[in-house]
């Protein structure tokens, strides 16, 4: 059973075999740059809140709802996701009691390729893969972290934010071993196709994949999203 749904979540994420309805990061610009907003699940106005300044070209943002110690009494506990803890701890950062912005700038010369693609929501999963190749220029011991989150992108006007925003509803981290000893032949490239679930609540409608690749220094090297092509 487990074997056949992962096999029906992923139709349409192979990179030669996609169908034209399938959604993946090919063709799309290179980011140039990753935002990541956390906002405190007791705050209700930073939700609210507008920041036009963050919508700039090139620019791919992440939305993250942090559980406060109100626990279910927070008004956006319903949508706070612990991921967003492990995120911060990530950056080194503290939960904020409003709202926290970090900013990323990418590099436009020696990133790795990157490609994300998604496949069908079945129940309550959506079929998902990353691959990353690497670049020749990488030296030895320099070891590299992926992220791969699940994101539902929710319109301005909607649900009471005045912008868009590409709130995480799950977050997950190949362990491909970047940093191991692995001849670099052996590790050119790195492949990872998974069944994501997402929260209860979530439109399938709107659910997108971004990833991205930082080194240990936590630079962000990479960054790309997934486009799904228009309904007929």
């Amino acid at each position: 059973m487990k074997k056949t749904m992962l096999l029906l979540l992923g139709v349409g994420l192979s990179a030669t075999v996609w169908s034209q309805s399938s959604c993946n990061s090919d063709g799309q610009p290179l980011a140039l740059a990753l935002v990541e907003r956390f906002v405190s699940a007791d705050c209700v106005e930073c939700w609210s809140e507008a920041q036009p300044e963050l919508s700039q070209s090139g620019t791919l943002v992440l939305d993250w709802i942090v559980p406060s110690a109100r626990g279910d009494d927070a008004p956006l506990s319903a949508a706070a996701s612990r991921d967003a803890l492990v995120r911060l701890q990530a950056l080194g950062k503290t939960a904020p009691t409003e709202t926290l912005v970090t900013r990323h700038t990418i590099a436009a010369r020696g990133r790795p390729q990157l490609r994300v693609a998604q496949g069908l929501a079945i129940a309550d999963y959506l079929g998902a893969s990353i691959e990353v190749t690497r670049v020749k220029q990488r030296r030895a011991g320099q070891a590299w972290s992926i992220w791969l989150a699940l994101v539902e992108t929710i319109p301005a006007g909607v649900e009471g934010t005045p912008v868009t925003r590409n709130l995480v509803r799950n977050l997950f981290q190949p362990a491909w071993g970047l940093g191991s000893q692995l001849s670099k032949r052996k590790q050119s490239k790195f492949y990872e196709l998974r069944p994501m679930r997402f929260a209860e609540g979530a439109s399938p409608q709107r659910l997108r994949l971004v990833g991205w690749v930082q080194d240990a220094k936590g630079r962000v090297l990479a960054a790309a999203q997934t486009v799904c092509p228009p309904s007929e």
